[in-house]
């Protein structure tokens, strides 16, 4: 663990809110040749051994895991003391410690139907666990941003992943966007002075259609239940969050982390729910080709209709309650409904 994951941990644990126990093993360094092309295979052969003594010491009646290469160890001690497993994951196309993972796991968890053939035999669709949209009416939703009853509302956001490019697009394409759309951007904190720059150059009264934010936080849920159109990525949470918010989007894969997101964005769009455009393709010219052939009510509305039936709101209940079975031995929800 490292970077701000390992900080956050670290101050829990210190203030006695958490119990924390750490690995040898270590996330895979970039690609290259370096000390770390011996010592990460070295660090994940100790880890395993270590693993094994401290699940005799935890002595856990389950172990959940959302996969990757530092669950190895865990999973294959787990496995050699008889505890259960539970492997969340979230992405469409799983990486390959994760297909490892899953021939040793007791059950393994998947976001989206298309998963279920990495892993035949023990895994089941669960969905991503996401924030609640119940209770959140769309038309106090709308009001709580300033909307008009006909205005159209654009949410986008880039999430944690290098929003700088599509930043820009919306920077240049403002000026047509917000004659179309009430924009709601999030910029990020290093977006918002070029956000408050192209929001001043606009007419004065195209100026109340855009709205610029570093961050959502908690009202995320609301944006997402009165938007008419998001651009985002797709990120498992992304793609799961917009389909139980039944909100139509186009979806621009972050290029720099495997081909996950794009598989996400491929099944929302194959599935009708969302249109997607490459990340070397967002430019303000093409996002205003893109937002302006979804103008169109109609298209929208059927594409909201395919999204509200991808959702699967209850992921979290459904993978608490998978785990807690394993945990008592009882049994598994998810063999009992298939």
């Amino acid at each position: 663990m490292r970077g701000f994951e390992r900080r956050l941990v670290a101050d829990h644990a210190m203030r006695g809110q958490l119990r924390y126990h750490e690995l040898i093993v270590r996330s895979l360094r970039s690609a290259g040749l370096s000390v770390h092309t011996v010592l990460d295979p070295a660090r994940l052969a100790a880890s395993v051994p270590q693993a094994w003594w401290l699940l005799g010491r935890l002595r856990p009646a389950a172990l959940f895991t959302t996969g990757g290469y530092l669950a190895l160890p865990l999973v294959f001690a787990a496995r050699a003391r008889g505890v259960p497993t539970l492997v969340w994951e979230g992405n469409v196309q799983p990486g390959r410690a994760t297909r490892a993972i899953g021939r040793f796991a007791t059950r393994v968890a998947v976001s989206f139907p298309p998963t279920l053939e990495a892993f035949p035999g023990n895994s089941f669709v669960s969905g991503t666990p996401i924030r609640s949209f119940e209770g959140i009416d769309r038309g106090a939703a709308r009001h709580s941003f300033g909307l008009d009853p006909g205005d159209r509302l654009l949410v986008v956001f880039g999430g944690s992943q290098a929003v700088a490019r599509m930043n820009a697009a919306v920077v240049g394409a403002l000026p047509q966007l917000a004659v179309d759309w009430h924009v709601l951007h999030v910029a990020g904190e290093d977006g918002m002075a070029d956000a408050g720059a192209a929001r001043q150059a606009l007419p004065d009264a195209l100026r109340s259609r855009y709205t610029a934010e570093p961050f959502l936080t908690d009202r995320m849920a609301d944006a997402l239940v009165a938007a008419d159109l998001v651009v985002g990525r797709a990120g498992s949470s992304t793609c799961a969050e917009l389909a139980a918010a039944g909100v139509p989007s186009i979806l621009v894969p972050y290029p720099y982390a495997g081909a996950h997101q794009r598989y996400n964005a491929r099944y929302l769009v194959d599935e009708g729910a969302a249109v997607e455009l490459p990340d070397d393709e967002l430019t303000a010219a093409r996002l205003l080709a893109e937002t302006g052939a979804l103008l169109d009510d109609d298209r929208r509305r059927a594409m909201a209709g395919a999204a509200r039936r991808l959702g699967l709101p209850h992921a979290a209940r459904v993978l608490a309650d998978e785990l807690v079975a394993l945990a008592e031995g009882g049994p598994l929800p998810s063999t009992l409904s298939s």
